[in-house]
C-alpha cells in the first residue's frame, strides 16, 4: 500500500500522462479528424471505462451538432457507407468490437480504433488508427508502469485528448462555445 499523499500521487499520475501527450508526433490527430468531419453517421463503442470515455466523446460530438450514437443504445441508427464506427480497444483485441468491426464493415461503413496497442487485433482492422500511447491492463505488470491502475492512464488520457479533439473540430466545424452549449440538454 502506497504512503504517498495526495499531492504527491496527483503529481506522479499528471506526470505519467504528461509523458503520454510527449509521445504525440503532430498530426497524429488529422486521419481520425478527417474521418469524424467526412462521416454522414458516427457510432462509437467501448467497454468499461474506456466505454465511458466514448460516451462523454458522444455527447461532444453532439453538441458539435454531428449526428451521433453510442452502439447499445436503443436509437442507434444502420450504418451504411458514408458512416462511421468509432471503436475503443486500448489493449488492441476487443472481441466484441472485433464483432462490430465486421457488421459495419459489410454495411460499407468505415471504420476507426483508439488504442494503445496499434499492432493488436482490433487495431489492425482499422482505416484509421488513433494511437495514444498509454499503459492499459495488457500491459500494466512489467517495465515502467503508471502510478494510475490497470488501464487508468490510458482511460484519462483518452479524455483528454478527445476533449482536444473537440476543440479542433469546433473550429474546423465553425462552431463556437456557444453553439454548442446551444445543443446541451435542458433536462437535467
Amino acid at each position: 500500500m502506497t504512503r504517498d499523499g495526495l499531492a504527491e500521487l496527483s503529481t506522479r499520475a499528471l506526470g505519467d500522462l504528461a509523458k503520454v501527450f510527449a509521445q504525440w508526433k503532430p498530426g497524429a490527430e488529422t486521419a481520425l479528424l478527417e474521418a469524424i468531419v467526412a462521416a454522414k453517421r458516427i457510432a462509437v463503442y467501448g467497454c468499461g471505462r474506456e466505454g465511458l470515455q466514448m460516451k462523454g466523446l458522444a455527447m461532444r460530438l453532439y453538441h458539435l451538432g454531428l449526428d451521433v450514437s453510442v452502439v447499445g443504445d436503443m436509437n442507434v441508427p444502420p450504418l451504411r457507407p458514408g458512416d462511421l464506427l468509432f471503436v475503443s480497444s486500448g489493449p488492441g483485441a476487443l472481441n466484441t468490437g472485433d464483432a462490430l468491426i465486421s457488421v459495419a464493415k459489410e454495411a460499407g461503413a468505415k471504420i476507426a480504433v483508439v488504442t494503445a496497442q496499434p499492432g493488436g487485433r482490433t487495431s489492425r482492422r482499422a482505416d484509421v488508427l488513433f494511437h495514444i500511447p498509454a499503459q492499459t491492463m495488457a500491459n500494466d505488470q512489467s517495465g515502467e508502469v503508471s502510478v494510475l491502475p490497470m488501464g487508468s492512464l490510458f482511460e484519462t488520457a483518452q479524455m483528454i485528448a478527445f476533449e482536444i479533439l473537440v476543440l479542433s473540430l469546433r473550429d474546423r466545424l465553425g462552431e463556437t462555445a456557444e453553439t454548442m452549449r446551444a445543443r446541451h440538454t435542458n433536462l437535467e
